[in-house]
């Protein structure tokens, strides 16, 4: 199946991030015209250059801080202006306090309070002015990042002997993600609004080999995914072939989650 983004000026948050960055080339590469926002201006801008040197093409970026309201509604002006008006976004943000990664016996209600208000809180925020700017400008589609772990308990053996952990409030988050994005469907019925979202299975990411290797015996055919597996799933979920999927939840783990 193959589709054009030639219409559509996407903006994608947290974009300097694997998924994100991915996420761009694949829209990209469809056609689309793009907007990036990340909190690192540093990442941002080698991001930018790198699309220069492999599509020939300038893209607009923006720093922004989605824990802060004022620099969300600034950045979707910042976009808007660059091309006329945003019609797609894809939410890739992923704020983490000091404490993040911290063990459950350890977790402190401070570094809990903001993890969960930035990165939960955050993605209800940006849906709230996004989807404002949509209705205000006839319709558009909106992409959030959940995760394996929003629907399934994590795999704990996996992590054994490695210094790697799976936060509760991680999979408090991405569960969440997941009930808004259906709340928020249902919610702007009938304003040619669609709010879907993906939940990739781990990706690849200098994991340490034992979990790598661990990771790929509850999968199907390869194991951990690639940013750009993920990509072109949200790249689809933002095209008109798309058009009926409202609401949901598309499941990308080679079979991690069976």
């Amino acid at each position: 199946m193959t589709y054009s983004l030639s219409k559509k000026r996407v903006l994608i948050v947290g974009a300097a991030g694997r998924i994100g960055s991915a996420t761009a080339r694949a829209t990209l590469n469809a056609g689309a015209s793009v907007t990036l926002s990340d909190i690192s201006e540093q990442r941002l801008m080698d991001l930018r250059d790198r699309l220069y040197k492999e599509f020939n093409v300038s893209v607009n970026t923006f720093v922004a801080d989605t824990t802060d309201p004022a620099s969300i509604d600034l950045l979707i002006a910042n976009a808007a202006n660059a091309y006329g008006s945003i019609t797609s976004a894809v939410y890739s943000a992923y704020p983490q306090s000091e404490g993040w990664g911290t063990r459950f016996e350890d977790l402190t209600q401070k570094h809990l309070n903001e993890d969960l208000a930035n990165q939960l809180g955050s993605a209800i925020l940006f849906s709230q002015r996004i989807l404002g700017h949509f209705e205000r400008n006839g319709g558009g589609d909106l992409v959030h990042i959940s995760s394996i772990q929003g629907i399934c308990a994590p795999k704990f053996e996996h992590y054994e002997g490695t210094n790697m952990t799976s936060p509760v409030e991680y999979a408090a988050i991405k569960a969440g993600v997941i009930s808004i994005t259906r709340w928020l469907a249902k919610y702007y019925s009938g304003r040619s609004i669609r709010v879907n979202c993906v939940s990739p299975g781990g990706i690849i990411a200098d994991q340490p080999n034992r979990f790598v290797e661990m990771y790929r015996k509850d999968c199907t055919n390869f194991g951990m995914l690639s940013g750009r597996q993920v990509a072109e799933t949200i790249a689809f979920l933002l095209s008109e072939k798309s058009e009926a999927i409202n609401g949901q939840n598309i499941i990308l783990d080679d079979g991690w989650s069976l």
